[in-house]
């Protein structure tokens, strides 16, 4: 075959390839098509449940979502007694929740873990007394970052949210803007600037929001001792109950 068989020969496959390719683009076939994952999420999470001492004598309780800050990750449940409220259970302090504090696996985040903690939420939600109308999140630096993150994931789901020297989107406040909240963070904290949550509390306030905000003038990174420590705190969440869903022209 010669040379000029051939050129000609690679020419008109060349030529041919085009007009298939404008043939598949232009015709009836789409390009693309849809179609749904019909799989279910794994999800694992160690965590430590506390029931009231009275547990058997009512039947449904209040259920208070903890979640610890960044140092208590790992692989070892018993680290989330450090800070927080299971710190104050393990004091000896009694409360009248039901109290699920998981622990995030090392090198993760709360905010990324949203689906595994709506998963032990209905977990705990189906094996024990918990009033659906009466579940609270709460949590310190990452775990306030938790909190906002958690609670703008699923509005719906919670009575109230109490995020500590945490921060969030403020792109995210018009889905919390019926949710009860109460922040705190420390003024002079060093570690997430007290910014990062009178950010997310100013874009509440502008949207009618019920929020309250409590800033520690002398307080750095560690506002969750005060916060934990103040009984005014647990009666504010006592009397908070899940607001109706929200129907159309609201």
């Amino acid at each position: 075959m010669s040379t000029r068989t051939v050129m000609i020969a690679t020419l008109a496959l060349l030529l041919l390839g085009d007009l298939l390719v404008i043939e598949f683009y232009s015709g009836d076939t789409p390009v693309q098509s849809a179609h749904t994952l019909r799989k279910r999420v794994d999800a694992r999470l160690d965590y430590l449940l506390y029931l009231p001492p009275n547990y058997k004598s009512q039947a449904a309780w209040p259920m208070i979502l903890f979640l610890h800050g960044v140092s208590d990750r790992g692989s070892d449940v018993e680290q989330v007694k450090r800070t927080g409220l299971p710190s104050l259970i393990e004091k000896g302090q009694s409360f009248p929740f039901i109290i699920v504090s998981p622990q995030c696996p090392a090198g993760d985040a709360w905010v990324w873990k949203l689906e595994a903690l709506s998963a032990l939420i209905d977990e705990v939600a189906s094996q024990y007394k918990v009033d659906p109308d009466r579940i609270y999140v709460t949590g310190l630096s990452m775990g306030g970052f938790g909190s906002w993150a958690l609670a703008a994931y699923s509005p719906e789901r919670f009575a109230a949210i109490v995020p500590i020297c945490g921060g969030g989107e403020v792109t995210s406040m018009p889905r919390l803007k019926r949710l009860p909240v109460w922040a705190f963070h420390g003024a002079k904290d060093d570690v997430v600037p007290v910014e990062r949550t009178q950010q997310l509390v100013d874009a509440l306030t502008q949207l009618h929001g019920n929020v309250k905000c409590t800033i520690y003038p002398e307080l750095k990174h560690d506002s969750w001792t005060a916060t934990y420590d103040n009984p005014e705190l647990y009666k504010w969440l006592l009397e908070q109950r899940r607001a109706p869903t929200e129907t159309k022209g609201e």
